[in-house]
């Protein structure tokens, strides 16, 4: 550059310059843009497994709600038969009136337990129902974990692919993103 600066670039120097701008690696390019659009892939891989691990706990918490309510309505349904036994105790000891006060207690305590004892089940088989639904949904959980870890995997080898410029490591990425996807298909499918 001179005093002035005027400067005049020779034929060589034009060319080195916008070499960089108008040459591009295709596989380099290619290995990038596979790296992204399975990062994305990824994301959202890993967003459904989040969401079914939620959905197991919401479902195993549910689980333990409803067993603990049938446990509390077992604990009275105790009771109650302890005051039916000592009712038809005191209806053998007693009579007249006060056998037939007796027999009408027996028959309450009788009635209240049936409805007690149907309220107790309709909540085990409730905690059961939540119990199963957790299964599920954790099963779920751990495919779309499986499918984000051979995602990552995919990803590292394409990067490894884009240092040693190995086809056959691009191919072994593909081959591993494509089973994390066929897991990702399963999970979806509820499989």
């Amino acid at each position: 550059m001179s005093g002035d600066h005027f400067h005049v670039h020779g034929p060589h120097d034009h060319a080195v310059e916008h070499a960089g701008q108008h040459q591009t690696d295709r596989f380099s390019s290619r290995i990038a843009a596979m790296t992204a659009i399975l990062a994305t892939l990824g994301a959202l891989f890993s967003y459904e497994g989040g969401r079914t691990q939620n959905d197991a706990l919401m479902h195993k918490n549910e689980a333990a709600i409803q067993k603990t309510e049938a446990a509390n309505q077992w604990s009275f349904y105790q009771s109650k038969s302890a005051k039916q036994n000592l009712a038809e105790l005191a209806q053998a000891l007693t009579s007249g009136e006060t056998k037939a006060h007796y027999q009408t207690e027996v028959e309450r305590y009788s009635k209240e337990k049936q409805e007690i004892k149907d309220k107790a089940e309709k909540l085990e088989a409730l905690s059961k129902e939540a119990e199963q639904e957790s299964e599920h949904s954790l099963h779920e959980h751990h495919r779309w974990a499986q499918a984000m870890t051979a995602l990552q995997v995919a990803i590292s080898l394409a990067a490894i692919t884009l240092l040693t410029r190995r086809r056959w490591l691009q191919w072994t990425s593909i081959g591993v993103a494509v089973g994390g996807c066929g897991i990702a298909l399963l999970a979806l499918l509820h499989i």
